[in-house]
């Protein structure tokens, strides 16, 4: 298997360090809705997953959640945080803080698991509370000489790192800092970042005082506890490339002296009509909108698939319409009575559609391999291709409009969720009058050993 690893800017086969492959994706601020430019990377992180499982391969991977502020990239320099908490309506209080994180994770939590994603599968971490490790983090760093204090806080000396910049053949001229406001003329060199930030009213208590860590130090401090000193493969946008990821390096192989991660697997960016996805433009686009629309939620991984993970995709309704047409086809295919039911694999093809897999990922090759060869395909090939696409296609009633439980109305859903509680706690009297209670709203609930299948009554 082939990847492109950012280090080298080559692509490379894949070995893990160890048997187990451990995996970091950098994952959301927690401060409001992810859209669907949010949604790209934790689907490529599954598809790799999937891939990785499906060779036979044990995966540890971890997703962090980061859930106090930090420097933001807007032209306020306001905390993503401190915005979430302004939007709110909130005080700033690291316990309110909390309380935004929690209400915006849940909301992308809801989400994953219609875009063919398990949360149960991820470790999700909040930063906050590995505070106790990223202090630990830089006191090493002080102690082996790369950090040092100044009156706006404590700073990594680049200059101490003579492999700063290596991912990506950085060049620090002209690299932008990070600072929240203006340049702090104590700083060693302009390039230095911050790893403790103090606040008078508000953070941690440190040996530097209260305050926050810097946002370059979270990840590595989880990874760090979480999944080792060295990892195979760590994950996100290309927007990170330039000062975040270069910045964990920076920390990691100062404290350890060894090399922190050995495969750097970026994705590109999401746009939406050709434009940049904002907020202040007004075109933000959340998946609730594409189901609010009559769409599959699943059409938006089918959509992601049609382009390799490193090329930029634009996103427009019409776009998102074909995939939705085009995976209702497929679907309806793996389900039709005539579609072969023989379990013999179609073992030409899936040499194929392995290879262009094998390939960096290569989704819309491996689609189209599929469409090039549907009708030669039987439904045990199909199933196959579909444990590393992860378009659900065993999972949707053909005779129900209805294709993922994200689309059910909010009402079912919430009788839904207080049926699974009663379940879980064994209070089965009141899960059976629920789910007739939902019988009676139109709907047919079936148990399997996956969940609850949900389907409209005839």
């Amino acid at each position: 298997m082939l990847l492109r690893n950012t280090l080298s800017g080559e692509r490379e086969v894949f070995q893990p360090i160890n048997g187990r492959v451990k995996m970091y994706n950098c994952g959301p601020t927690a401060y409001d809705r992810q859209h669907i430019g949010n949604l790209f990377p934790p689907v490529v992180a599954n598809i790799l997953r999937r891939t990785l499982e499906y060779w036979g391969y044990k995966v540890q991977e971890v997703n962090n959640i980061t859930d106090f502020g930090h420097i933001s990239e807007d032209e306020e320099s306001e905390d993503k945080m401190t915005k979430g908490l302004r939007q709110e309506g909130l005080p700033p209080t690291l316990a309110n803080m909390r309380v935004v994180a929690e209400k915006f994770a849940a909301l992308f939590f809801d989400d994953l698991p219609s875009l063919g994603v398990n949360p149960k599968h991820v470790e999700y971490p909040r930063a906050s509370d590995y505070i106790a490790e990223q202090i630990a983090l830089i006191k090493t760093l002080k102690q082996k000489g790369y950090a040092y204090t100044t009156s706006d806080g404590v700073y990594f000396d680049v200059s101490k790192f003579p492999a700063y910049g290596k991912l990506g053949g950085i060049n620090l001229e002209g690299q932008l800092s990070g600072a929240r406001v203006e340049e702090n003329k104590e700083k060693h060199t302009p390039n230095d970042f911050v790893l403790w930030k103090p606040d008078a009213k508000l953070g941690w208590e440190s040996p530097w005082g209260l305050g926050f860590p810097g946002w370059h130090t979270e990840c590595v401090a989880m990874i760090f506890k979480l999944l080792g000193r060295q990892i195979d493969i760590h994950m996100g946008g290309m927007d990170l490339v330039p000062v975040h990821h270069n910045n964990e390096i920076a920390q990691a192989e100062s404290a350890t002296g060894k090399q922190f991660v050995r495969y750097w697997v970026h994705n590109a960016h999401i746009t939406i009509e050709g434009k940049k996805i904002s907020k202040s433009l007004g075109n933000t686009v959340y998946l609730h909108n594409l189901t609010d629309k009559g769409l599959s939620a699943r059409a938006l991984r089918y959509w992601f698939l049609t382009g390799h993970y490193r090329t930029p995709m634009n996103f427009t309704w019409g776009a998102i319409e074909g995939a939705n047409t085009a995976l209702k086809h497929l679907t309806n295919l793996y389900h039709e009575s005539s579609f072969s039911r023989s379990d013999l694999l179609n073992e030409d093809f899936l040499v194929k559609f392995h290879a262009a897999i094998a390939d960096d990922l290569d989704t819309p090759k491996a689609l189209a391999l599929v469409w090039e060869n549907i009708k030669t395909l039987n439904r045990a090939t199909l199933a196959e291709t579909d444990k590393i696409l992860g378009l659900g296609l065993a999972e949707v009633n053909p005779s129900s409009k209805l294709t993922v439980r994200e689309e059910l109305p909010e009402g079912i859903k919430e009788l839904l969720a207080v049926r699974e509680a009663a379940r879980a706690a064994r209070e089965f009297d009141r899960a059976d009058a629920l789910r007739k209670d939902i019988e009676t709203k139109g709907f047919i609930v079936k148990d399997t050993a996956e969940g609850p299948r949900v389907s409209q009554k005839e």
